[in-house]
């Protein structure tokens, strides 16, 4: 479950949420406690971020950025895979991957994502704009003068700027996903030490593995 609290439907009294509390969820369910969107999604996403309307209501004007946006959206989807496999959110990569699915997208590139530096399936452009995720995420910002070369000479600066932008925005709400567990990021942490079975003496690793030299 979420590390926050969901807010019930009888706790809500901001119109705005109440609408995607009807829309995703239909308007006699309690998506805090009936989980589950019409997208096959668990829904905790928004009953959490209902915790705060203002967050609520600038996350989802957020999303509104799509609708006049002139970048080509197989270009836009590209990135925010990438963007939620590079940040680790499986949320953001699984809904990306069906977004690029619902636009035609083939399965071979989709499937590729992951270890896209390896394979043949993508055009120089797509490529660079998975190079350019990578420099967004992994890097901070750090992105080679090659990378940026081949975006200027496909892309417009109002294209460049709103890929940019879109992309950031996913490794912003992947981060977040993880942080605070919410949807398929509701995971244990999967980095723990593992015990010394019952009977087996702690000993130096280090004198052990050098021969006590």
């Amino acid at each position: 479950m979420p590390r926050l609290r969901e807010v019930p439907r009888a706790e809500v009294t901001d119109e705005r949420i109440l609408s995607f509390y009807d829309r995703l969820f239909g308007p006699d369910k309690d998506p805090a406690v009936d989980h589950g969107t019409i997208h096959g999604t668990p829904g905790d996403w928004w009953t959490v971020f209902a915790q705060s309307p203002d967050v609520f209501r600038h996350a989802v004007r957020g999303f509104g950025v799509y609708r006049n946006a002139t970048l080509d959206p197989a270009l836009r989807e590209l990135g925010q895979c990438r963007a939620g496999y590079a940040r680790g959110s499986q949320f953001v990569f699984s809904q990306h991957c069906k977004q690029m699915r619902s636009l035609g997208v083939p399965e071979e590139k989709i499937a590729a994502i992951p270890h896209w530096q390896l394979s043949e399936n993508f055009s120089e452009l797509e490529r660079a704009v998975l190079a350019y995720t990578d420099g967004l995420v992994h890097d901070g910002g750090r992105v080679p003068d090659e990378v940026f070369a081949v975006l200027k000479a496909n892309l417009s600066d109002p294209e460049i700027l709103e890929l940019t932008y879109i992309t950031t925005m996913y490794d912003m709400h992947a981060t977040i996903c993880r942080a605070l567990r919410l949807e398929f990021d509701d995971r244990p942490e999967l980095v723990a030490e593992v015990q010394i079975p019952e009977g087996v003496e702690v000993r130096d690793l280090s004198a052990d593995l050098s021969g006590g030299q």
